[in-house]
């Protein structure tokens, strides 16, 4: 093991390139599956982009870092479908970019969260996480409540998106605006059904739109199939 430790360790440069190497290869392994990877074309008629608010809450939910403490991957094992529900399949992450498999479970997973709790829920416990859910140890996100998007934002991250293959038309991409105000209009208005007055271009509006989205495609298909 010492002869080891010494024929890397003793040169510089050789040490370098065995560990670009190894980084080059672990990254081919990582990326590779994303550009070759078949998917099931029964299970893709299901699954559609998110839309352009849904997309910009992603970006906010990858902005705070949500998949430190979350993942987007249920295990095909009993114990995880009783709890979260039917496991996750590849075509699910077709339009990710990048995936939100998460890095490690502090909090319960997401990838069902679509339609699990009220869009209310959502705006209280962000606000206060123990204010729903007693016990918890998320931190509170009131800026969330507060702070505003750009719809200029939102479009330019459709753009990439489409620039990456996700299949954004033309139309779609020209109609961002419109979108935003009508998804973000209809949250607003059910919100206010509960009592809570907020205004369409606040961030979280934007992320309730994303988190409502989780799983919803993936489920209308694995039901359909059962």
């Amino acid at each position: 093991m010492s002869l080891h430790r010494e024929f890397f360790e003793a040169s510089l440069p050789r040490f370098a390139v065995f560990t670009t190497l190894a980084i080059s290869v672990g990254g081919l392994v990582e990326i590779l599956p994303m550009y070759t990877a078949e998917y099931d074309e029964a299970a893709m008629a299901h699954i559609s982009p998110y839309s352009p608010l849904e997309l910009k809450g992603r970006d906010i939910y990858v902005r705070e870092g949500c998949y430190n403490c979350h993942s987007q991957m249920i295990r095909p094992f009993r114990s995880e479908t009783l709890r979260y529900g039917p496991w996750t399949r590849a075509e699910e992450y077709a339009y990710d970019r990048p995936f939100q498999l998460g890095s490690r479970r502090i909090g319960p997973d997401l990838q069902r969260e679509g339609g699990k709790y009220s869009d209310d829920w959502h705006y209280e416990h962000m606000r206060d996480p123990r204010a729903t859910s007693p016990g918890s140890i998320m931190p509170p996100y009131p800026w969330l409540l507060e702070d505003s998007y750009e719809v200029d934002d939102v479009k330019a991250s459709v753009v990439a998106m489409a620039r990456l293959g996700v299949p954004y038309s033309v139309q779609e991409v020209a109609n961002v605006e419109y979108a935003v105000m009508e998804q973000s209009g209809d949250i607003v208005a059910r919100l206010a059904e509960k009592g809570i007055t907020t205004e369409p271009d606040r961030e979280i509006i934007a992320l309730i739109a994303y988190l409502q989205r989780l799983g919803v495609d993936g489920r209308a298909f694995i039901e359909e199939n059962q």
